[in-house]
């Protein structure tokens, strides 16, 4: 297995899908073998895409609110990694940002996530990364995150904290009632048992 920091630099140099990227190529993730938390996205929108930093926005803003998190921890990537499943913006469409390249998870996600060895929880934002991840058998993205104790405590689907679900949130005032609590708690408990590993 290649080591880690090779890779890693082989990942943000990427360009497999350049010609498909009107804003170019600009690979942005989190990762470090030590994390305890995987925070599975979708893909960079344009404000990450700028600033090179992952969930700088107001999705990163909600997400932090859910994890009960502060910047810093959340940027430490000795405890939390942020592997979104397209690496890159891939562009606006007619309602909103474009699906994340196909070419990102076959080309790199496994490689990556072997190194990820000391994970205790994994947060899968939106269906994207669902359906890489748990297979998505369930209907919607609503059954999904409603089924979310079958998948507890290793591993929470979640819809996108974006401010364009706002209406699913009212929708479904069981998600804040019920499931963020839990994964306070949870993301606490992990963090808390957080050690530096070789």
């Amino acid at each position: 297995m290649r080591s880690f920091t090779s890779l890693l630099t082989e990942v943000r140099s990427c360009a497999l899908c350049a010609e498909h990227l009107l804003h170019g190529p600009r690979p942005i993730l989190q990762l470090h073998p030590n994390a305890r938390i995987l925070i599975a996205g979708q893909a960079p929108g344009r404000r990450v895409h700028e600033s090179g930093i992952p969930f700088d926005d107001p999705s990163g803003d909600r997400l932090r609110e859910w994890m009960g998190v502060t910047r810093e921890v959340f940027y430490d990537p000795e405890q939390i990694a942020i592997l979104p499943m397209g690496f890159c913006f891939p562009g606006t469409g007619k309602s909103g940002d474009l699906p994340p390249r196909s070419e990102c998870a076959p080309a790199w996600r496994e490689q990556l996530l072997s190194h990820l060895r000391h994970l205790r929880l994994t947060l899968i934002v939106g269906q994207y990364a669902q359906a890489y991840h748990l297979g998505r058998s369930k209907s919607s993205l609503t059954e999904t995150v409603q089924s979310w104790r079958t998948y507890w405590p290793d591993a929470v689907p979640l819809p996108h904290p974006s401010p364009r679900n706002n209406i699913w949130l009212r929708r479904n005032p069981w998600f804040e009632d019920e499931l963020l609590p839990a994964l306070r708690e949870q993301v606490s408990k992990v963090l808390r048992r957080s050690t530096v590993f070789p």
